[in-house]
């Protein structure tokens, strides 16, 4: 008989820059695509929890925004995202591709120098880089970080995972779960089709555009075959709301229709999907805004 301490649980924080693969490890992970994963940097904007679930443990991993040095408030919003996932870390992985130096922010750089949490430095996009190349980043790594355990890894391949994972449960403290057995995830319905939308924007559209941009769902109505969702896609100025709108509507419907097709796969069930566009002057700047936006 298993005594109650045999269980485990902890917290592991997932930093980075912007575009190393954070959002494709936990969703590899989890095998569930929780953060949505585009070629864009800044695709993650909030704290996204991954929960993985056993019968003897519960590892919840943290998705964080890349690191950036912020130009506006709603950029400081998602670097305190990643400074407060590290307050409650039993374990840090750090992630990094063969292409990258250290990290855009050297106070935080410095700050994970001097951490006595475990850290992992992960090596992700092995399958895009030499041999050559991945060795000599393990040894500069291993020369910043020298007590951290280094994995080369393709987490959109699946490369190194499993043993990754198996390395984290070695470190994970002996606790009792911290959310329910069944749970995935700490946001709410809502919440993954807000992203959903807005990966497809970020996907469409250029420049400016998709940064200006965010999703409210205003209505989520379930019934037994069928979800009713009506969204609202906000945007800085009038000009951006017609670049979303398109030609009659073109770009917008292409919107929808790709969104619901996700959302469809994501939830398993019919969707009914109304969008609408609406202007809300500098939203990112804002700090009501912000905080009405979860920021």
């Amino acid at each position: 008989m298993k005594k109650k301490n045999d269980h485990k649980s902890g917290f592991v924080s997932i930093i980075g820059n912007p575009n190393v693969g954070k959002s494709t490890f936990m969703n590899a992970l989890l095998g569930s695509d929780i953060s949505i994963v585009t070629p864009k940097a800044q695709t993650t904007r909030h704290r996204i929890l991954g929960i993985v679930n056993g019968p003897n443990f519960q590892v919840v991993f943290s998705d964080t925004p890349g690191i950036i040095k912020p130009s506006y408030e709603m950029q400081n919003s998602m670097m305190n995202f990643v400074k407060e996932s590290l307050k409650d870390a039993d374990i840090i992985i750090y992630m990094v591709t063969a292409k990258d130096e250290n990290l855009k922010d050297q106070k935080l750089l410095n700050k994970i120098k001097k951490t006595k949490t475990p850290l992992f430095i992960l090596i992700n996009k092995i399958d895009k880089s030499t041999q050559k190349l991945v060795e000599k980043k393990v040894d500069y790594w291993r020369a910043i970080f020298p007590l951290a355990k280094i994995y080369p890894i393709s987490a959109l391949n699946g490369f190194f995972i499993s043993e990754v994972f198996n390395s984290v449960m070695e470190l994970i403290p002996n606790s009792p779960a911290y959310f329910p057995k069944d749970q995935i995830t700490d946001k709410p319905e809502r919440f993954f089709v807000n992203e959903s939308i807005r990966k497809q924007i970020l996907q469409r559209y250029k420049n400016e555009i998709p940064y200006s941009v965010e999703v409210i769902t205003e209505e989520f109505k379930e019934s037994p075959k069928i979800i009713k969702i009506n969204s609202v896609i906000l945007v800085e100025r009038e000009s951006q709301k017609g670049i979303i709108i398109g030609h009659r509507g073109n770009a917008l419907k292409q919107v929808g229709i790709s969104a619901r097709k996700s959302l469809q796969n994501f939830f398993g069930k019919k969707i009914y999907l109304e969008l609408h566009v609406k202007v809300s002057k500098n939203w990112r700047s804002s700090n009501q805004q912000l905080k009405k936006l979860g920021y």
